[in-house]
């Protein structure tokens, strides 16, 4: 059986890494994941032919639309093929040791701290909020030294997992469920 090509927007232990899971499962294929970190890197190695398909999140039940994907959209040909939705749980993590008063900033995409808007209103009254280009690259970031300590972000659960980081709270999204549509995509012919 060969292996397919799917280029995610995310790093390991991305949301899109698990929606692109997800499809391959449903469609009975073996894919290899391409970790192409955000949706440009998505869509141009697709309209490249450097991978068969692509994945990335469009639309949120509570974030709304993913601009940065409707941006890259809008920069690449490409055609769509099917979707995913997937119920995003998103969690708040930390260095091992780091306790919730120490922190002094979150990071993560700004879709995920849309997604988490109250419960960082309740719990985090006033503190910094930084965007970063993927939720999973937050959590890889931090765990290598480029985030400082009393940073905490948000991400997947199993980015936690992944980078060895403490998880401090699970399912601090808003809405319950919390629905991501991501799209598959190949190249347009």
């Amino acid at each position: 059986m060969q292996t397919t090509k799917l280029a995610v927007s995310g790093e390991r232990g991305s949301f899109s890494e698990e929606a692109g899971l997800l499809y391959a499962e449903r469609m009975g294929t073996e894919m290899g994941l391409i970790f192409a970190v955000d949706m440009e890197g998505v869509l141009s190695r697709v309209e490249r032919g450097e991978v068969e398909l692509g994945i990335f999140p469009v639309v949120n039940s509570r974030g709304g639309l993913v601009q940065t994907a409707f941006e890259a959209m809008g920069r690449h040909l490409f055609k769509m093929i099917d979707e995913v939705w997937l119920d995003v749980h998103q969690c708040l993590m930390a260095m091992p040791g780091i306790e919730q008063s120490a922190i002094r900033k979150i990071v993560s995409h700004p879709q995920a701290i849309s997604q988490c808007e109250r419960y960082l209103a309740k719990e985090f009254k006033g503190i910094e909020l930084q965007e970063w280009e993927d939720t999973a690259k937050a959590a890889k970031d931090l765990a290598a030294g480029i985030l400082p300590s009393n940073v905490a972000v948000i991400a997947p659960a199993r980015s936690a997992q992944i980078y060895g980081l403490n998880l401090l709270a699970r399912g601090i999204q808003d809405n319950h469920p919390n629905l991501t549509t991501f799209i598959v995509v190949k190249k347009l012919e």
